[in-house]
């Protein structure tokens, strides 16, 4: 007796040894293929019989082409020798990059740099990591896996420092259905994704002239270390490059929202470097200065002209209020340049500051030229004493030798020639110290008034006649300078703060903006 077996699988007959007889056909239930776990998985994806390496670069190896050959002379007619030729290197890889900006403020004038905290996200292709087998689209991967995966050697230029918080490799396989609607060649792709979380320190030299009504712009350039631009080149994604936490605010500058993205292409003497770059545009607002700096020294400069309104005899006052408002503005300019780097040109908050100095410097001065025309009549009292002294002793002397000569004619030509000499001796000395007085229309003769004469200063001077005339004189001359220094100093810095603010809160400020 024959024994006859049949086992049909998937609605399929198989006929076994032992003549033609036909099974009836039987369906046994299908078991679903189980899919491997994480592990085996990638054991057999990235394991050491896979044959991925790590440290080889996606597309490294292209395939072989035949170039003509011309070695050891022209081929025969007809005829052309070919020899193959492998391309080692094969197409760059394109990694394509976008930031998240999670914070961005402490940015330093006196060291030029910022810092900010970003997530950094760059995604590629590498064929080697395809994948049909797992179920999912894509698989997260342990930080720990990261040496075990090829990334790019991204670094960034303009760095100062840097804290690397986390770093999340993620896989992006192909499945079935996207396999069937992709050609040959796309199917051995699979998407490979970095996620860095970043803490840096970058360089942004800034421009200081307009400081504090300026506006900056710092750089952020991602380039390639180790990689030519014929083996790696970057990009920033083309929708959402740079995105900005909702509530982030800095503490003096306003972030715009126009930033600009771009190319820094390195060339090295060792090859061409890919790299990328973003412009932040900064404004900065001076709130801050304007009370910390500006309004207080304002106050400064106006306290400075209360002195105008002292009595001129008031000295210790007046005195004491210049030097105390000098004081303080050499203080309030010392405070504003201990933030700033010692740069070789002018700031605007040092022209502020140097004019708002020269004020109140010029207001101490003021006093000093008041005190010194208030007390002039003094001094011209005093030049008239010396000569009426000086011309009583020239009599004197010629009268002596008059009586002791027995010769008229000699006692003359020698009495002649003793006020001459005098004369001259005084001529220089009147020219030098009467020059105020001849221009205030008082004369120093002794012939002009004859009862302005006194043997102390002002002893013999009838009360209310020519000393307190003169002296009234001078005293007003003194008060005119008040006067005037109450219109002339307000004006003169009015006139100053409408060209200070005009030239740098509007002229350069429209000058900075084209620019940018």
């Amino acid at each position: 007796m024959l024994l006859h077996m049949c086992m049909v699988l998937s609605s399929s007959v198989i006929l076994l040894q032992g003549g033609s007889v036909l099974c009836k056909e039987m369906k046994l239930p299908s078991r679903a293929a189980k899919p491997p776990s994480p592990s085996d998985f990638l054991d057999k994806l990235m394991g050491r019989t896979s044959g991925y390496d790590a440290r080889i670069r996606p597309n490294f190896k292209g395939k072989a082409h035949s170039v003509a050959c011309g070695a050891g002379g022209p081929p025969p007619p007809g005829q052309a020798y070919f020899s193959p030729i492998w391309s080692f290197r094969g197409p760059p890889v394109n990694v394509t990059c976008n930031i998240f900006i999670n914070s961005f403020g402490s940015i330093t004038e006196t060291t030029m740099d910022y810092r900010l905290n970003v997530f950094l996200r760059q995604q590629w292709n590498d064929p080697r990591l395809a994948y049909k087998e797992y179920p999912d689209d894509s698989l997260d991967l342990d930080p720990s896996m990261l040496d075990s995966i090829w990334k790019p050697d991204l670094f960034f230029a303009n760095e100062k420092g840097a804290n690397f918080h986390e770093h999340l490799p993620v896989l992006g396989g192909l499945s079935e259905a996207a396999v069937e609607e992709k050609d040959e060649e796309e199917d051995r792709a699979a998407g490979c994704e970095l996620n860095v979380g970043l803490t840096l320190t970058l360089s942004c030299p800034m421009d200081l002239k307009n400081f504090p009504m300026d506006s900056q712009m710092c750089i952020m350039q991602l380039e390639s270390f180790g990689y030519t631009m014929n083996d790696l080149i970057f990009e920033w994604l083309d929708v959402g490059a740079v995105q900005v936490a909702d509530d982030m605010t800095l503490p003096q500058f306003v972030l715009n929202e126009e930033k600009g993205l771009g190319y820094c292409t390195k060339h090295y003497n060792t090859g061409k470097f890919t790299c990328i770059e973003v412009k932040f545009y900064l404004e900065r607002q001076m709130g801050y200065y304007l009370i910390q700096m500006y309004i207080p020294s304002l106050l400064t400069v106006i306290l400075s002209w209360v002195s105008f309104w002292i009595n001129m005899d008031a000295a210790p006052a007046r005195v004491g209020l210049g030097i105390t408002t000098v004081l303080t503005m050499t203080t309030q300019s010392s405070g504003s340049r201990a933030s700033l780097p010692k740069v070789s040109y002018v700031k605007a908050i040092d022209i502020w500051m140097a004019v708002c100095l020269l004020f109140v410097f010029a207001a101490l001065l003021e006093y000093a030229a008041v005190n010194f025309v208030s007390r002039q009549h003094k001094d011209f009292f005093r030049l008239r004493k010396k000569l009426k002294e000086q011309r009583q002793r020239t009599q004197g002397s010629v009268d002596s030798k008059a009586k002791g000569n027995n010769t008229p004619g000699k006692s003359a030509a020698h009495g002649s020639v003793a006020q001459q000499c005098t004369a001259c001796s005084r001529e220089e000395e009147l020219a030098q110290q009467g020059l105020l007085f001849q221009s205030l229309g008082i004369a120093l003769s002794a012939g002009s008034a004859p009862e302005m004469d006194a043997t102390p200063v002002f002893a013999d001077l009838p009360p209310g006649l020519g000393f307190y005339e003169i002296r009234r004189r001078f005293v007003d001359r003194a008060k005119r300078i008040d006067t005037i220094s109450r219109a002339v100093f307000p004006m003169s810095f009015l006139m100053f703060n409408v060209l200070y603010w005009l030239t740098y809160k509007v002229l350069r400020h429209e000058d900075l903006q084209a620019a940018q």
